[in-house]
């Protein structure tokens, strides 16, 4: 299992095609919304499988080569 500082977690959700800058991760962990995390000795780390079901949750497509909507 793969665990991403807030900066990678922004950039892996940016991949996607998600529009997330670090800010907004911290203040939603503020807020106590977003993405799942874990809190380890004051350092903030995201699971990626949380991230991959945040992404999912929201609706998110992700085009391949071999999807249909690809075409």
């Amino acid at each position: 299992m793969q665990h991403l500082s807030p900066p990678q977690a922004a950039a892996y959700l940016n991949a996607t095609g998600l529009s997330f800058t670090l800010g907004t991760l911290n203040t939603w962990r503020h807020e106590g919304r977003g993405p799942k995390y874990l809190k380890l000795a004051r350092r903030i780390f995201y699971r990626q499988t949380d991230l991959d079901q945040f992404i999912a949750k929201a609706g998110v497509v992700i085009e391949t080569a071999d999807s249909p909507l690809a075409a």
